[in-house]
């Protein structure tokens, strides 16, 4: 079952999370808030990056109103320069980042899974490569593993996205900077809708996505917090370039 939601009163609870930066793409999405809400959940300074500036705020409010700390940040994540300048940002407003979480990749399917995790790490690495520290945690998907009909060039992002990790993992391993990727299998947040589409087509598509899954259940947004938490935190200092699938047992691959 999903986590249960909690009030932030377990600031801590995952060693080396409290009081790290964390920026997450993405954030106002399903999936993206419930990563921010978790990592304020844990006491880190969440950046809340996402080209909705309104709902940024909405999450990070949210956050802000039940004891963590947020601010939200308006970026389009398909030109570098917006890139440069929402990092840029967050960083004078909550310090040097500890953790890029890249998440987002609802819309612009290739500009924002290719070349929008790319000027992330660009914005990010480089400081983490001066102070000789650092998490990366990219958000691919199991269609990027074994593939999905009806979604080849989601797929080829995606499958771009772990390659392009396990690189960076190698180019950055003698700075001790980890890159891991989680992906996701069939789950209950917006791109989901945006695939499966309306009426009786749909919900055979949503049903037989949900059949493909071992545990019988489509994921759920809060389901993928506590594996990028994880790979963000001190008791994963020594892994990095790992692909990690939480999909229910979609995917049982090496």
């Amino acid at each position: 079952m999903p986590r249960a939601s909690c009030p932030f009163k377990r600031l801590g609870f995952i060693l080396g999370i409290k009081d790290k930066v964390a920026i997450v793409t993405g954030g106002a999405g399903g999936i993206g808030s419930a990563i921010c809400r978790r990592f304020g959940e844990e006491g880190a300074k969440v950046a809340v990056f996402d080209i909705n500036r309104e709902a940024a705020e909405t999450v990070a409010a949210d956050i802000r109103a039940k004891g963590g700390n947020a601010q939200a940040f308006a970026v389009d994540l398909t030109n570098q320069d917006s890139v440069i300048t929402a990092v840029t940002a967050a960083e004078q407003a909550l310090g040097p980042t500890d953790v890029l979480v890249n998440n987002a990749g609802w819309d612009k399917i290739v500009a924002i899974n290719l070349y929008g995790a790319l000027y992330m790490h660009h914005a990010v690495a480089k400081g983490m490569v001066e102070r000789g520290s650092g998490r990366l945690v990219n958000i691919a998907s199991d269609a990027g593993r074994g593939g999905s009909s009806g979604e080849a060039v989601y797929s080829f992002c995606k499958g771009g996205l772990i390659a392009f990790s396990k690189t960076m993992a190698r180019e950055l391993a003698r700075q001790q900077i980890s890159v891991n990727v989680v992906c996701p299998g069939p789950t209950d947040a917006p791109l989901l809708d945006d695939i499966c589409g309306e009426g009786e087509r749909g919900e055979k598509l949503r049903t037989a996505f949900t059949r493909a899954v071992p545990f019988g259940r489509l994921g759920q947004p809060d389901d993928l917090p506590g594996a990028i938490l994880f790979l963000s935190s001190d008791d994963a200092s020594f892994i990095t370039g790992q692909v990690l699938s939480v999909s229910g047992g979609l995917m049982m691959a090496g």
